[in-house]
């Protein structure tokens, strides 16, 4: 029960954390389409920043497993929520 409900949460983050991406690239990507975005974001250096932009999605999330006090999924979204963070971390290293 415990291990189902991290993972729920680890796919409820990841989830967000994709529509957070595509509304961030969708609103800051000046009318050009997705894939355009990603692409300009990668040669341009800031496909990080954008992608911690789509991670803010994953405070709602886990905001909302804590009032209705489901600890172990919100514990997911906390988990990809640092690996997300140490992705990017690692991304701006290389």
């Amino acid at each position: 029960m415990i291990r189902k409900d991290i993972f729920i949460g680890m796919f409820v983050g990841l989830i967000a954390n994709a529509i957070g991406l595509i509304l961030a690239a969708t609103f800051l990507g000046g009318g050009d389409d997705f894939t355009t975005v990603i692409k300009n974001a990668a040669s341009e250096g800031f496909l990080g920043k954008l992608i911690s932009l789509g991670a803010i999605l994953n405070l709602a999330a886990f905001f909302i497993f804590i009032r209705k006090k489901q600890d172990y999924r919100a514990r997911g979204v906390l988990l990809i929520t640092v690996f997300i963070a140490v992705f990017t971390f690692v991304f701006k290293l290389f």
